[in-house]
């Protein structure tokens, strides 16, 4: 697992039923393509978020294949649409096989 790794998610509170809600998220994570060099001049082995999901109580919203040439600490902003309560989960996807997850809830009133 990469260390200093922090996922971080801003999701309302609250909303009505059928709204469309903006989703921000951010992951502070390094982000090494796998061709740049250290001071010795060997390559830093390739370490990435290769994969981003977002669900909502359990059916897909968003699922984002990252490469390379994605930069450090990737941000998503996205807009979902809410039909009930419940809540979002968030899931990265690192190549070391570290998987970090959070979840937010919302309620529709």
């Amino acid at each position: 697992m990469a260390s200093g790794v922090k996922p971080r998610v801003k999701v309302p509170k609250k909303a009505k039923a059928g709204d469309t809600i903006t989703i921000k998220t951010l992951i502070s994570h390094k982000m090494h393509s796998g061709r740049r060099k250290d001071k010795s001049g060997n390559l830093i082995p390739r370490d990435i978020i290769n994969r981003f999901t977002c669900e909502f109580n359990g059916e897909s919203v968003l699922e984002v294949l990252l490469e390379p040439s994605v930069s450090t600490n990737p941000y998503f902003e996205f807009d979902a649409k809410v039909p009930e309560s419940g809540e979002f989960k968030f899931t990265w996807y690192d190549d070391d096989g570290s998987v970090y997850e959070t979840a937010k809830k919302i309620e529709v009133a």
